[in-house]
């Protein structure tokens, strides 16, 4: 089966002067255009390539990889708003249609926003949408606590910022669990921190548990063997220096640097840790 909006692997069935046509079975013959080939596809090699549709709704491939595929999320910017609605560049010669059915709050041309790309089920085509609500999933399902996930800053309420979870859910970290302030859009690693009763999604940018514990005191110590055996970052340091130096919050470098100290790996005096 094709999958529209998503990379594909075909045979080259066919050379003409504008491209090559590749077999998409059902779907007949999807024209590669001439500017995509190169003189080494030669007929019957398989290519990985992208399919959508163009400006005359054909079916077209193209070797390009775009900026997001269907079934994700992205933060693309606005190219042109017209009556259709807005037009954003995600890296192919036809701008993603977002209809003004499908914007969270009414987009403007230069502003960036995250959106959600899928299969339009009436029209068939390639449609981008930020009512993320509406297409992602607020209620957890196949997680679990502890787990890592790839998260989007897509917004921020008064209890912290919403995330986009793996491209298919939405969850929230709290502010006492950012640890610093996050920006719209950016993409980074979290954690599960909780599942709720109501099936609502908590994360923590942080590992935890004893694992998480143990990988950061191992990262003390190679940060104290690359500094000669000391370092005047302690248990009194501020929290924002702690999260430039190792990304954790100052009770989390406290833990690892008592578990250190038990182990006597470490020595803690007031303005210093020394390597025994």
């Amino acid at each position: 089966m094709l999958r529209i909006g998503q990379q594909n692997r075909l045979t080259i069935i066919k050379k003409t002067d504008f491209g090559i046509f590749l077999d998409g079975g059902k779907f007949g013959n999807i024209l590669l255009p001439k500017r995509y080939v190169t003189e080494t596809m030669l007929i019957g090699d398989s290519l990985d390539v992208f399919l959508y549709y163009d400006s005359d709704d054909c079916l077209i491939a193209t070797t390009l990889t775009p900026k997001v595929m269907v079934g994700e999320c992205a933060l693309l910017d606005v190219k042109e708003v017209n009556s259709i609605g807005a037009f954003l560049d995600w890296g192919l010669p036809k701008d993603l249609l977002v209809p003004y059915g499908e914007q969270h709050k009414p987009m403007e041309a230069g502003h960036r926003y995250v959106v959600y790309v899928y299969l339009d089920a009436h029209t068939g085509r390639i449609t981008a949408s930020s009512k993320l609500s509406r297409h992602l999933e607020e209620r957890a399902s196949g997680f679990k606590p502890g787990q890592a996930v790839n998260l989007l800053i897509c917004g921020r309420s008064d209890m912290g910022y919403k995330a986009v979870v793996n491209h298919t859910h939405l969850g929230l970290v709290f502010r006492d669990e950012a640890l610093r302030t996050l920006t719209y859009g950016e993409q980074l690693t979290g954690y599960i921190k909780s599942i709720r009763a109501d099936r609502k999604i908590d994360l923590s940018l942080q590992a935890r548990g004893k694992d998480a514990k143990d990988s950061l005191a191992e990262k003390i110590l190679a940060d104290l063997q690359r500094r000669g055996g000391t370092s005047y970052l302690t248990d009194k340091s501020e929290p924002d220096d702690i999260y430039k130096a190792f990304q954790v919050s100052k009770g989390n470098y406290k833990n690892a640097l008592s578990l250190l100290y038990k182990q006597r790996k470490i020595l803690i005096e007031k303005d210093k840790i020394t390597l025994v």
